[in-house]
């Protein structure tokens, strides 16, 4: 799919972008601004160590970057390589002297804080564009503070429901109400106790040191991208550049390619168009995110996990 960005975007847009075009505008780009955009990526890097290092009591934040570098390599390589990714992350702690049960804590923590935080943003989006006056009418404007704000309380349903007993209760029983009526044969109320019962010794303590780190991760990775607008010329405004990004990072949940790869670019080059930018710059814009988000931890992990498997070797020789 990223292939064939440029008969994607001429499909889209009606305007006619080439590899030879996106190659001259690469030749454009600042040394300076490539050094930016490097060291940005790394901060998003190292903001996420903090989500591991409160999931997994113990953990180091060298470690930490370690699990994430080498998890994503092989999370973007494969579909569904999310799971691949796990089994990495065991196989790695474990080598650190850590127990089954703490690493299985530690991916459920940091997966359901991920999923919240990525639920969180298409409402970020869209209020940032209603502030903005984006919305093209009242009504349109009314029914998109409706969804924001039904998305956030969702959040702070979900948020409460694996910090206090009460709301995990009341939301058992809404659950398990929704699967009666849709016949299904799943006890709802049952597998959100054993959720709560897996991870409430971490997310009732260190939960303030988990969001922060999403935030800080986010933030960056908010960051990396604006360096990307800027470089390529595709800069649309402050709150269609927050809107670009949330929809960025949900159309990496797509499983149609490894971390959405192709897809995320597609939905970047068109939302940037609908707001007015050139499709070659939109273009080159969203290639560009997409290997600082994408693309270098591919090379990056591999570095990292070849160096903890000759580690892992010298150990082995050496007892």
């Amino acid at each position: 799919m990223v292939v064939y960005l440029p008969r994607i975007v001429h499909a889209l847009t009606g305007n006619p972008v080439s590899w030879q075009e996106i190659g001259a505008r690469f030749g454009q780009l600042d040394t300076g601004m490539i050094v930016l955009m490097a060291v940005v990526w790394l901060a998003s890097l190292l903001a996420y160590t903090v989500v591991l290092t409160n999931s997994l009591p113990g953990l180091t934040t060298g470690r930490a970057l370690a699990l994430n570098a080498a998890g994503s390599a092989v999370s973007n390589l494969l579909p569904f390589g999310g799971a691949a990714g796990v089994a990495l992350t065991f196989a790695m702690a474990r080598s650190w002297g850590f127990h089954g049960r703490p690493i299985m804590v530690m991916t459920l923590v940091s997966g359901v804080w991920n999923t919240l935080f990525r639920f969180v943003l298409p409402a970020v989006g869209i209020i940032a564009l209603l502030v903005a006056g984006q919305a093209p009418d009242p009504m349109v404007a009314r029914a998109c503070w409706v969804s924001a704000v039904s998305i956030l309380l969702l959040v702070a349903v979900v948020a409460a429901a694996l910090y206090w007993d009460a709301a995990a209760a009341r939301l058992g029983r809404v659950l398990d109400a929704v699967v009666r009526l849709a016949r299904l044969r799943f006890h709802a109320s049952a597998a959100l106790d054993r959720l709560r019962a897996d991870t409430a010794g971490i997310v009732g303590t260190r939960w303030p040191g988990l969001s922060a780190g999403m935030i800080g991760f986010l933030g960056a990775q908010w960051l990396v991208l604006l360096s990307c607008l800027w470089a390529a010329g595709a800069y649309p405004g402050l709150a269609q550049s927050i809107a670009v990004f949330a929809l960025s990072r949900v159309l990496t949940t797509v499983l149609i390619t490894p971390s959405g790869a192709g897809v995320m670019e597609g939905g970047v080059v068109l939302m940037l168009t609908a707001f007015g930018i050139e499709p070659i710059a939109a273009t080159v814009a969203a290639l560009l995110f997409g290997f600082w988000t994408y693309t270098v931890e591919i090379p990056f992990g591999a570095i990292i996990l070849a160096g903890w498997t000759l580690g892992n070797r010298r150990a082995d020789v050496e007892a």
